[in-house]
Order: C-alpha cells, then structure tokens, then sequence
C-alpha cells in the first residue's frame, strides 16, 4: 500500500508553478525571454485556435488567427529585406519545424544534391537531414565557431556536378557565431554551381540581425533562399515557436490543394498553433522594428557588462561581433547547476537574453568570487581543463 499521502490536483499544481517560477527566476545559459505579459490574451485560451492550411490562403475552419499570422510574416518579410513580390511563410512549432522546411523544399527543387552544413550548426539539423533522406557532409568550423569558407570551397569543387545545398546558421548554439551568406554565394558563384540553395537558421539571432552594426550578411538580400527564426527566444512568448520565411515562388512547387480544409497542404504540419500566432503578432504589434532593436541595445549592452565583469575575475572571456552571447571557460557543475549554464566540451556561455540585467550578473558573479575563494584549485583544475 503507498504510505504517500495523496495530494489534491491544486497542490500538485501550486508546487509545479512554484518549481517553475524557481527555476525561472535563475536560468542564464539557455536563450528564451522571459519578460513578456500577454495577459490580455488570456481569454482567447477558451478557443480551439487551430491554424490549419496555408495562411495565405482561404480555410473552411474559421476559428484561426490567418489574418494576424500573414502581418507576423509581413513584419519579418521587410526586416529580412525580401520581395515584396515574392515571399511567404508561416508560423511554426519551432525552429527545427522551421529547418526541416528549409531543408524541404531544397530537396524537392533538388532532389540529388548535397547538404553542407558547419559542425556548429543546431543539432535538428542531422536529424532533419536523416528524415528527408538527403546525402550531407560536415564542414569544419573556425574557432569562433563561424563555418570555414575554405573547407567549404574545397568540399564543393570535389562536387561540382552536383546541385548544392547550404545550411548557414545566424547565431550558433554555444557561440553566437554568424556565418556570412553574402561570402558563400559568392563561393557558389565563383565555382559556377548554378543549381544551389541556401537556408538560413537564424533562430536565436535573426531577430535583432537588422540592427547590428556594421550589419552582418543573412538575409534574402544577401542571397538567403529560406530564413528561419524562434519566437520564443528574443521576442518571448509561453508556448515555442518559430518562423519560417521563403520565397512565395519556391512555395508554390511543392503547394497541393486539399478539399477537406478547403485550402493549400503547404506546411509540415496540418493543425498549428494558432494562439502562438496571436502572442507574437501581439508582442510585434507592441514594440515594432524600433522595440526590437532597442531590446538589442539593452542586451547588447549587458553582455558587454557581464564580459568586462568575468575579465575582473581573471576569467578569458569573450564574444562575436554584434553577439549578446558571452564565452568563457567551464564553469564548476554546482554553478553550471544554480544558474542551469550550457556547457560543451570546455565552454560555458551566459547568453544576455532582454530580460537579463546587471543585477542578475552581479549576483552570478559574487555567486562566482565564492566558489573561486572555496575551492581554488578545484576551480583552477576546471578552468585548465
């Protein structure tokens, strides 16, 4: 018989939100915004919002946010500088929903290519590739953690007789590194692949990537066929998501009509989201490109703090141009623990996250001075390592 004395479903739910707010309250390693407010919305949590079908296009189903998710794409579309005449895109589950697509539709207009992708590049994208059954090799990475340019230009001439794929990536996971669309269509120009796809993974980074200075090639303009981000990280919102942006004209390849939903099959998902629509038309329609880019500055400004702080301490740290994200050192696991810091091989980051300020630095590095004073040699043996 279970001795345990059975709680009711308000106290399991009260000690679960008192977890959650804890947790919360510390977590400097992973990149998700946390200082939204979307309380007006809430009413609209009664609604069985399902974003079924194509945005742009009529739907039987009614109860949808079409309308909000088409300005969401609109907002995006002229941040990332594409056609006006021609792009599309949808609202997503997240951004390896939103990779899978970019990867999808590459294999559709070319179904013998390769993929080349940087050993820094998402872990989604591996698994992305294995589902669509697609033949990849890995490029080596720089020590910044930006592709290498010429490990790329050596890997396609030997594979010059076959169309290209390429999978960039804006903001990597552990470094903040951006490689540069602009230099590799030039590398695809200057080797003659004429039949060539570029998908940009900007999850973390192509939200604010039309304020940095001087601004970083990713974009449609820059040669990017296919743009994805998150939504849940810079701009914040409860439920994750994603946004996936191509060309309206590469869209309409791979379109089928079904008669059930009385729409276009153009998404990887049938039923979607719609209530995480509604949250990032809501949080876009409150700052607008001038919000945003001053949430930049803010971050910007607190991870430039938070680098000059751990250099006080003797730590080698440092970032990528235009990054919000801060690298140093492993750090000891009962730190890594406490403020939930990702590690890999022998790096940490904090990533500076708007909702992150000098206080909660402050308090990781006095939190830092103590573990250094308490233990110093286990601390040097960590750092050495």
């Amino acid at each position: 018989m279970n001795s345990n004395p059975v709680i009711s479903v308000n106290e399991q739910l009260n000690l679960l939100k008192e977890r959650i707010r804890e947790a919360s309250d510390l977590f400097l390693g992973y990149p998700v915004s946390k200082d939204f407010d979307y309380t007006p919305l809430y009413d609209f949590l009664k609604y069985p919002i399902n974003n079924l079908g194509d945005p742009f296009e009529d739907s039987t189903y009614k109860v949808q946010t079409h309308e909000l998710e088409k300005e969401v794409i609109r907002f995006f579309a002229r941040l990332f500088r594409a056609n006006p005449k021609d792009y599309w895109g949808y609202v997503t589950n997240g951004g390896s929903e939103s990779n899978l697509y970019g990867l999808y539709i590459a294999r559709e207009l070319y179904p013998k290519a390769m993929v080349y992708y940087s050993e820094s590049t998402h872990y989604s994208v591996k698994k992305n590739i294995h589902l669509l059954n697609i033949p990849a090799i890995v490029i080596r990475s720089q020590e910044n953690g930006e592709m290498d340019y010429n490990d790329l230009e050596r890997t396609l001439q030997f594979n010059r007789h076959k169309p290209a794929i390429i999978l960039t990536t804006f903001g990597t996971t552990m470094k903040e590194a951006k490689d540069d669309v602009s230099r590799i269509k030039g590398i695809l120009r200057q080797l003659a692949i004429q039949d060539h796809y570029i998908h940009c993974d900007a999850a973390l980074s192509g939200s604010y990537g039309a304020f940095i200075e001087p601004r970083a090639a990713f974009d449609f303009q820059d040669g990017a066929d296919s743009i994805s981000i998150s939504g849940h990280k810079f701009i914040g919102s409860p439920i994750p998501c994603g946004v996936l942006l191509t060309k309206r004209s590469l869209r309409d390849r791979i379109a089928k009509g079904v008669s059930y939903i009385g729409s276009l099959d153009t998404t990887i998902t049938g039923s979607r989201n719609g209530h995480s629509v509604l949250f990032l038309w809501y949080a876009l329609r409150a700052m607008g490109a001038e919000g945003l880019k001053r949430r930049y500055l803010h971050s910007r400004e607190t991870a430039e703090y938070c680098l000059g702080e751990l250099r006080k301490l003797g730590i080698e740290a440092w970032m990528n141009p235009g990054a919000i994200t801060v690298v140093f050192p492993k750090t000891p696991e009962n730190l890594k623990r406490k403020y939930q810091l990702a590690t890999e091989d022998t790096i940490t980051h904090i990533i500076c996250m708007p909702n992150v300020t000098k206080a909660h630095i402050d308090a990781f590095m006095e939190d830092y001075k103590v573990e250094m004073q308490r233990e110093p040699e286990l601390y040097l043996e960590e750092m050495e390592f």
